[in-house]
């Protein structure tokens, strides 16, 4: 039976993880996970809901330890646990602050002050071909699906990273906004620690001023692990910030005026990740470096008519991707948005992602997004017409339209436009359609979409 280790880039004695007491090394990490899992109740499938990245970490490593399975929804609304819960009989969710666990049973994350430890001296193997996780996908176009992640894709995800995005044996400092349950979280802020080389900050900062202080509490080399949404609004904050040696972004496609901004004011380049759940990570680019992106090592990606499938590698199994991609060989590849994302109105081809872009470079726009409803309820004349949502104070809807008319094709206008003071992005940035859907009930009035 072939078995990994359990962290595959570290020593015992080496850092792996800091909090705001100080470093801690991964022969207390493991220490922490041992006493964790000889308390953790029966039940194999454990909701890992905790929000402190090292209570998180030290949570896996138990379920690890203990042969359970970590389950990892990216969306805590109720409704998700719930449905979790149905499918997965048995399953616990462990929690570390306030949280609604929507009659989840649930267990608070032990004190590890008062939990017996001896510290760990040697360490664990795990079983490649085991099942240790599974991730959830976001919702953004539906309920969140189920994923499983073996150990041995796991492994080579953390490491297959670290050598695309050229960190070497640096010993980098993982600083991310982004949860941990997510698989961009997950992957860049855990697994590249466990198996890049890497540490991590146990925090999740998400207002400018908490990044900044994160940044600041730890060593160099670090990076800073976010996404546009994040990003800009630390732009946009004036803070000074401390130094970096690389931001990296995913979730959202990056601008490169955006990107370049980030450089010139972090004095670090700015890479991004291409991947999704289901597939993992697949791909990284400096996005100032132009549009094409590089495959990470060992993944393969082919195309049978209109779909690209990922394989090998750290991918489990063969893996269709929801975007429309041409392949320039050499492990290269250009990306032209999602399937879901392109729309025909009055036999005119546009996608949201272009529209959203456009929208958003309108001087006074903070922040918005296109909806098309499902309903042909919406039509006008036979057209099926888009609506707008847009954060943009003290810039009137009209003016927005103007503006929009010298941008886009007058069938993409938005009919309406609606103004409001903020989108419903979840913790990533993203903007699930079941958002965009309840806002747009809830603003226009209408039953269905």
């Amino acid at each position: 039976m072939n078995r990994l280790p359990l962290i595959s880039a570290h020593g015992l004695d080496d850092v792996l993880a800091w909090r705001p007491s100080g470093s801690v090394t991964v022969r207390d990490f493991l220490a922490d996970a041992q006493a964790v899992a000889s308390v953790l109740p029966a039940g194999q499938g454990v909701l890992n809901l905790c929000e402190d990245r090292y209570h998180f970490a030290v949570l896996f490593a138990a379920c690890v330890l203990a042969g359970k399975t970590s389950l990892q929804p990216a969306s805590h609304s109720g409704v998700t646990l719930q449905r979790l819960a149905q499918e997965h009989p048995g399953a616990f969710g462990v929690v570390d602050g306030p949280f609604d666990v929507a009659d989840l049973p649930c267990i608070d994350f032990p004190d590890l002050a008062t939990l017996p430890r001896s510290p760990a001296q040697e360490m664990p193997m795990v079983e490649t071909d085991r099942v240790v996780a599974i991730l959830f996908t976001s919702g953004s176009t539906g309920l969140p699906q189920p994923h499983a992640k073996t150990w041995g894709r796991l492994v080579q995800n953390g490491q297959a990273e670290a050598v695309g995005l050229v960190l070497g044996g640096g010993r980098t400092v993982l600083v991310g906004t982004v949860p941990a349950q997510h698989s961009y979280g997950f992957e860049s802020t855990f697994l590249l620690a466990l198996h890049g080389g890497c540490s991590f900050w146990s925090g999740k900062p998400f207002y400018p001023q908490d990044v900044v202080d994160a940044l600041q509490a730890v060593p160099r080399p670090r990076m800073l692990v976010t996404t546009p949404f994040h990003l800009s609004a630390l732009l946009a904050s004036d803070l000074e910030w401390p130094a970096l040696d690389m931001c990296l972004s995913a979730t959202a496609p990056l601008g490169t005026e955006l990107a370049a901004r980030a450089e010139q004011r972090s004095g670090a380049p700015v890479r991004e990740i291409y991947g999704s759940t289901e597939s993992g990570q697949l791909a990284c680019r400096r996005t100032t470096d132009g549009p094409m992106w590089h495959l990470l090592p060992g993944v393969v990606l082919e195309q049978e008519n209109d779909t690209t499938y990922a394989r090998e590698g750290h991918v489990e199994g063969r893996v269709p991707l929801s975007d429309i991609i041409e392949l320039q060989g050499e492990g290269r590849f250009l990306l032209h948005g999602r399937h879901a994302d392109l729309i025909n109105i009055a036999g005119k081809r546009s996608s949201l992602a272009y529209l959203n872009h456009q929208l958003c470079a309108i001087d006074g726009v903070l922040d918005g997004a296109f909806f098309l409803p499902d309903s042909a309820g919406e039509e006008v004349e036979g057209i099926t017409r888009l609506t707008a949502f847009v954060v943009a104070p003290g810039v009137s809807a009209d003016t927005l339209q103007r503006a929009l008319r010298q941008r886009i094709d007058r069938v993409f206008l938005p009919r309406p436009l609606v103004l409001v003071d903020a989108l419903p992005r979840n913790s990533t940035g993203k903007l699930p359609r079941t958002a965009l859907l309840a806002l747009y009930q809830e603003r226009l009035g209408h039953g269905r979409a």
